[in-house]
């Protein structure tokens, strides 16, 4: 069964949906998972650790300044040691802090600490469901990873109040633990870490101008979503884009080829090193401080370059080289010579190689067509959107992780 052998941690909060979490527990280990319960002083004021304990069969944790239980950091154990967290019920209150990243209490400790799939249950009033704080709170929890599962419409607790903010049956909330490790058995990168850069750079000249290259963004941001699909922790460093930031990765904005190399090599050391960015090759030596104005009768000014720093080649001969490092070569001629050249000077396992002459469309459009460079020769892959071609540059990223 899914939920055979895990070990479940699960958050009880303050709501009148507390009672509903005994069962809960029951339905957890019939299909043989291990709960270990923490309880918030408010779940303390609807059920009683006696009753939690003695149907977990277990410690129930409740204070985060207990002598027994800290005496070896234990709100940290309990943060990695779980296979999932389940908080039910979640209320607002806990769901407030967790977006805000407070940690006042064992129970919102825990959740900032924890790097495991958490599922929140939430449980409350509807119109504490449906305030604009809660919607911001739940839509960042969201954008963070966290999975929701209800809540439902009904009757609440309060007489005379209808409406969503019921808690989920335990049931229910079982079936979608049982689906979040069903979706976990597929994610072959679950714990990698991983690198994208992504869009264009902007080099500047004076304060309005600048020397870029030509890039949406929309091939490096769509590898950066689908490593994180397949469970990467993706750190996507950004030049300046007008497209959304991707879910489920963190995001670094800069504008400069200096300021991108210095945010990738933060992010060491890592697993997997994908450069798409588009970097300006050059920039003005020294920027103007002042817009450049034109003067009637002079021609216009002479402005000295400087090369900016080689972001794939950096990576790719650094200490803490990741595991695999994909490079991408844009050209509009001689593209597999230019790319195989590239792939032996800048240290990298792939080139993905495109033409990006004006009539293919490619820089700025929606779909690419790609040649995969590596030591063991050319594979061509056919015209494919670019999350498409996201989606198998990234699974050929985790079988090569598998066999090294």
């Amino acid at each position: 069964m899914a939920l055979g052998g895990k070990r479940i941690l699960l958050i009880i909060a303050g709501g009148i949906a507390a009672y509903k979490s005994l069962d809960l527990i029951r339905r957890l280990k019939e299909r043989g998972a291990e709960v270990v319960p923490v309880m918030t002083a408010g779940a303390q004021q609807f059920i009683t650790p006696l009753a939690v304990g003695a149907l977990s069969g277990g410690h129930v944790f409740t204070e985060i300044f207990s002598r027994e239980d800290e005496q070896d950091v234990g709100h940290i154990r309990l943060a990695r040691e779980a296979d999932a967290i389940v908080i039910a019920p979640a209320t607002a209150d806990l769901m407030a802090k967790m977006a805000n990243g407070l940690a006042d209490d064992l129970a919102s400790t825990v959740l900032l600490a924890t790097d495991r799939p958490v599922l929140a249950a939430p449980a409350m009033n509807p119109k504490m469901w449906s305030h604009p704080a809660t919607r911001r709170n739940v839509a960042t929890l969201a954008k963070d990873g966290i999975r929701f599962v209800g809540p439902a419409a009904g009757e609440m607790a309060e007489r005379g109040e209808a409406g969503t903010g019921r808690m989920v049956e335990p049931l229910e909330i079982v079936a979608a633990l049982e689906a979040l490790f069903s979706e976990a058995a597929d994610k072959p990168l679950a714990g990698r870490r991983a690198i994208v850069t992504s869009g264009p750079t902007h080099e500047p000249i004076d304060p309005v101008r600048y020397i870029a290259n030509r890039s949406s963004g929309r091939q490096g941001h769509a590898i950066a979503a689908a490593l994180a699909r397949l469970g990467a922790d993706v750190t996507l460093v950004s030049g300046p884009v007008s497209i959304p930031d991707p879910t489920g990765v963190t995001m670094v904005h800069v504008e400069r080829a200096e300021e991108m190399l210095a945010a990738v090599l933060s992010a060491l050391p890592a697993d997997i090193a994908v450069m798409v960015a588009a970097v300006a090759d050059w920039r003005v030596a020294t920027s103007a401080e002042e817009k450049i104005k034109k003067t009637p009768g002079e021609g216009p000014p002479t402005l000295s370059l400087a090369e900016n720093p080689d972001i794939l080649s950096t990576v790719g001969h650094h200490a803490e080289r990741p595991r695999i490092v994909v490079g991408f070569a844009a050209e509009t001629q001689t593209l597999i010579e230019n790319a195989t050249r590239k792939l032996e000077r800048k240290g990298a396992d792939f080139i993905v190689a495109n033409d990006v002459s004006p009539e293919t469309g490619i820089m700025g459009g929606t779909r690419n067509e790609v040649r995969l460079v590596s030591r063991d020769g050319v594979e061509d892959w056919p015209d494919m959107d670019k999350d498409a071609v996201a989606d198998k540059l990234a699974r050929r990223i985790a079988e090569m992780l598998a066999k090294a």
